[in-house]
């Protein structure tokens, strides 16, 4: 057991060090650790809260819905991620490995899972699940935010890609029963 977990660490180093390795001096990188670099703020509770709250009061019912529907998903899919925390106490990528390329914000609270990459989830899945006749338009949009939030965390040395793979599964599994589950909101 111990020597698959340390295959399984090593292959998942490598993986880190590909999806935070900068590359300099391209026009093209530069619009990468632009758009990485402000994305990553869209997978915050803060953000996704406010964001579906908007979309919750402002929308007609069947986004409203989804934006209540968003709303409880990313409150719920928290209480995982907080215990999981608090059990596993992982450390950050750039506390435990040398060389890696951070953000100007870093994190102190446990790595695994990733919080951010988990809001993003819970907040997109309920509006991809309620997007009705413009899914077409709606599912494309919802997967590329979500994915470079989870990449965005990875290339700020803040995550492991397990831990941005936990919170996808987290965030996705919690929006999706939300959806399933809680109905339309009477209000």
């Amino acid at each position: 057991m111990d020597n698959w977990i340390q295959k399984w660490r090593a292959r998942e180093e490598i993986f880190f060090n590909i999806m935070n390795e900068r590359r300099h001096g391209r026009k093209r990188y530069r619009i990468i650790n632009q758009w990485l670099s402000f994305i990553t703020h869209t997978g915050g509770a803060s953000f996704t809260l406010a964001a579906s709250l908007v979309i919750a009061l402002i929308a007609n019912k069947q986004w409203s819905t989804a934006g209540w529907h968003s709303f409880l998903a990313v409150i719920l899919s928290h209480i995982p991620v907080f215990l999981i925390k608090r059990f596993f106490k992982r450390l950050r990528p750039y506390q435990s490995l040398e060389k890696v390329f951070t953000g100007n914000k870093l994190l102190k609270d446990p790595s695994f899972p990733s919080g951010h990459t988990t809001a993003s989830f819970a907040f997109l899945t309920p509006l991809a699940l309620g997007s009705g006749a413009v899914a077409f338009i709606v599912w494309p949009i919802t997967l590329v935010i979500g994915l470079s939030v989870a990449w965005s965390r990875m290339y700020l040395g803040l995550h492991y890609p397990s831990d941005v793979i936990v919170g996808m599964f987290i965030g996705s599994i919690t929006g999706l029963c939300v959806s399933l589950l809680a109905g339309p909101f009477p209000f």
